[in-house]
């Protein structure tokens, strides 16, 4: 029993150095990644270094939604990978340990990564969305041009779209200006200009263009009626008060909603439609992510331990390979399951009945010493895509 225990012990201290190393390694790819976005913010718009870090505080939580259960694969992956290199798992079955007596540190591991998925998802997700909602109209008061960005059609106003082919940031000028305004009443205005220019109210949350030498097409709805006008300057202002006063009045979107809101939500539904069948893939979503740290972190024994003589950045590659299925799996289940083509439920528990199954079914034949051809596998993907180099 002490043996066990020290086991026990040794095998979840080696699984939690590369899960934080997992962890750190896929923030800081995520922090590049926003690298233009936050030197964009900071040196053309002046925004202060305290919003920036919030910005990427209220992104962490569902980046960490889909990292904690990749990251649990890599290192249970990782953990076997070694022991089977350094011939230690030999030992351990020499002295009388079996496969399954090696589980009960990684079950352990993956309760632990499913545990931290689940708080995120159910709590981190919706604070992370609505504060993120919340300091963009914030930021939007005091910088409103800050959101609008070149050749991007722009629908942050209500019923305007707006489109901006260049922007001169220093003499905030617009260049090659579309827009569609839907704001009267069965009329639709197209207003195009070569240029114009922008000014902005921060205390009253309001944005002017003003345009310059372009044309204003008209079409009425009810009427069936068109007619154009060409203007030397032309005067258009956006309002953000609508906007800012819905994202303060509560959760809107699903994404937004916490578990309990999104219960609540459903019921209202008379009908089951495609607004119900994305918001009950929300709800099922906040569970079937987390419970993904069991389905991958059991697939990686097996893998791990039939890969022997694979490196370390082999079975990064692995791992990566089989959380690629994982996500595909769900985002097509996902899709399927908004358009009603089977209940959201399948599309977002399979990926976990099939990961999870496939690696019981693997673990069994690594607990019995029935190989699973896993650097097999590896070879002959490595030989089919391995540039051939030809003699000259």
């Amino acid at each position: 029993m002490k043996i066990n225990s020290i086991i026990n012990r040794y095998l979840f201290k080696e699984m939690m150095l590369p899960f934080i190393i997992n962890i750190v390694f896929f923030t800081f790819v995520f922090l590049m990644t926003k690298i233009l976005d936050i030197t964009n913010l900071i040196v053309n718009y002046k925004i202060s270094m305290i919003s920036v870090f919030l910005i990427l505080l209220f992104s962490v939580p569902r980046f960490l939604s889909f990292v904690i259960p990749m990251s649990v694969m890599m290192a249970v992956l990782l953990t076997f990978i070694r022991l089977s290199n350094d011939k230690e798992l030999v030992a351990l079955k020499a002295g009388g340990v079996s496969i399954y007596g090696l589980m009960p540190p990684v079950l352990v591991f993956c309760v632990m990564g499913a545990v931290l998925s689940c708080l995120i998802t159910v709590y981190g997700m919706p604070w992370g969305t609505v504060s993120m909602k919340e300091l963009t109209f914030q930021v939007a008061a005091s910088h409103v041009d800050a959101g609008l960005k070149e050749r991007t059609f722009n629908d942050s106003f209500k019923d305007v779209m707006l489109y901006i082919n260049k922007i001169d940031l220093k003499k905030k000028i617009l260049m090659d200006v579309f827009i569609e305004d839907k704001r009267s009443q069965n009329i639709v205005s197209t207003v195009m200009a070569p240029k114009g220019r922008m000014f902005a109210e921060p205390d009253k949350l309001l944005f002017h263009l003003k345009l310059y030498q372009g044309t204003i097409n008209q079409v009425n709805l009810e009427n069936r009626s068109a007619h154009s006008i060409n203007f030397d300057s032309y005067d258009v202002n956006l309002d953000f008060k609508k906007s800012f006063t819905a994202s303060k009045g509560g959760p809107e979107d699903e994404d937004e909603m916490s578990f309990g809101d999104l219960r609540q939500y459903l019921k209202t539904f008379p009908q089951k439609n495609e607004q119900y069948y994305t918001a009950l893939i929300e709800l099922h979503k906040k569970f079937s992510i987390p419970f993904a740290c069991f389905a991958l972190g059991i697939l990686a024994v097996p893998l791990g331990i039939q890969s022997e003589s694979a490196k370390r950045s082999t079975g990064l590659g692995l791992g990566m390979v089989f959380f690629l299925i994982y996500y595909i799996m769900l985002s097509a289940g996902s899709v399927f399951g908004e358009a009603g083509v089977y209940p959201p439920v399948v599309g977002m528990w399979v990926p976990n009945i099939a990961l999870g199954g496939l690696g019981l079914f693997l673990l069994i034949r690594s607990a019995n010493d029935r190989s699973v051809k896993v650097m097999s596998f590896i070879n002959f993907f490595k030989k089919k895509f391995k540039p051939s180099s030809k003699k000259t």
